[in-house]
């Protein structure tokens, strides 16, 4: 019988769900070498391979068999060949521009370990997809809006989310594409270099991030009384900003945020929060010309850098901190303890603190590779990221879990006795 890889599920799967890989029709004990092939949308080409060995009936299930050293993971990784893809560009990361077309996996099998790679045994193609069947894509361009809402099947009203992303700007729209296919209506939020919004960060306004929400708060298939903020990086201190300042927000979960207005005047009505300060000479280089900003900003707690504190003790709603510990964007751990010492120290309650002691700045869905050193648009160099693969890897799994149960803990629940007397 002639090799031949089986995948479960088959022809395609959700790109945060696991995929089973396994190989049968091989020799007894036969030494294979699996790769695993991706081109993103820019052509760019990320590849993964690792060394197996087929049990006696020869076959090789990667649930059950682990991955011997030299590949590029070792041990019982099933997933391994997915989380493990790199770049063959440097500094390039692996991001979904089109969610409406799928990433085409490749898959192969090779004779033996080593270079050059042997005798081609066996190959598959597979479909990773973004949007489940019947999840809608609404773009949206009301008054100064530049948005996509992604709604899940059904009648609804569904509870809502609002999904900003960090200093990319643009429109990104893969995670709130992917957290609708679990039953949330979510909007993809633009706030700068995208179609009419302003091309830089210099000056952000509050009242462009009110109108979506209360764009939100309207729609018929929003479940109110109130919605949801999600934020990375950047994202994540404007979504604090959003829950101190706005009206109509229940639940707020921070990755890797701060709790300082950092790199640009954030403005509302005649409230002026300044960007924290910061110090270029703090950059450390290494030989490969690789920037590790960790300590470039100033601390929000001393002199005049206090003025960039964001009132988060203003806000009326619960928050959630996902925290990469090895961060090395900014000190994500000590602005989320900061961040629950400043809402317990005012009588709120205590948030919801989550932290990953190996995981790097993106923390994104499920089986993105780490992106261990990629340019940062502000910096204007590579910056390095953070994190050790595999625990990373780890980390936005189980950060996708917390996430999810934190909106559904505190965006569904039944309304209060207020509401049912009302």
């Amino acid at each position: 019988m002639a090799p031949s890889i089986c995948l479960s599920p088959a022809v395609r799967s959700l790109f945060d769900e696991p995929l089973a890989i396994a190989v049968q029709g091989l020799g007894p004990r036969q030494q294979v070498t699996l790769r695993t092939s991706l081109r993103d949308e820019a052509g760019e080409l990320f590849q993964a391979c690792a060394l197996y060995q087929a049990g006696d009936d020869g076959e090789l299930d990667l649930a059950r068999c682990p991955a011997l050293p030299g590949g590029s993971f070792s041990g019982l990784e099933p997933m391994g060949l997915l989380w493990a893809l790199q770049p063959q560009k440097p500094f390039w990361r692996l991001v979904k521009k089109d969610v409406q077309s799928p990433f085409l996996l490749q898959l192969e099998v090779f004779e033996g370990h080593g270079e050059p790679l042997g005798r081609l045994l066996a190959q598959a193609q597979h479909e990773r997809v973004f949007l489940r069947d019947g999840v809608r894509r609404v773009p949206v361009r009301e008054g100064r809006i530049r948005a996509t809402l992604f709604l899940p099947p059904g009648n609804g009203p569904f509870p809502g989310i609002i999904d900003v992303y960090g200093t990319g700007g643009g429109l990104p729209e893969y995670r709130a594409c992917l957290l609708a296919n679990y039953g949330f209506a979510v909007l993809a939020l633009a706030f700068y270099s995208y179609e009419d919004l302003p091309k830089e960060m210099k000056e952000f306004r509050l009242e462009y991030f009110e109108e979506a929400i209360n764009y939100m708060l309207q729609h018929p298939q929003v479940k109110g009384p109130g919605i949801g903020l999600l934020g990375i990086s950047k994202g994540g201190d404007l979504c604090i900003s959003m829950a101190s300042f706005l009206k109509g927000i229940t639940a707020t979960a921070v990755i890797n945020g701060s709790v300082a207005n950092v790199a640009a005047v954030l403005r509302y009505k005649d409230i002026t929060i300044p960007p924290l300060g910061f110090n270029a000479k703090r950059i450390k280089v290494n030989k490969s010309g690789i920037a590790d900003v960790v300590d470039v900003l100033n601390n929000p707690l001393e002199g005049p850098d206090r003025q960039s504190l964001i009132p988060l003790e203003k806000a009326e709603c619960r928050f959630l901190f996902i925290v990469g510990q090895d961060d090395r964007n900014w000190k994500s751990e000590f602005f989320a303890l900061e961040g629950s010492k400043r809402l317990q120290a005012h009588g709120k309650e205590k948030p919801e603190l989550v932290c990953y002691p190996e995981a790097g700045h993106y923390i994104e869905p499920p089986f993105f590779p780490m992106c261990a050193a990629s340019m940062h648009l502000v910096v204007g160099k590579p910056v390095v990221w953070g994190g050790e693969p595999k625990a990373h890897c780890k980390a936005q799994i189980d950060a996708w879990q917390q996430i999810q149960a934190f909106f559904l803990k505190h965006l569904t629940d039944k309304p209060s006795r207020i509401f049912e007397k009302l």
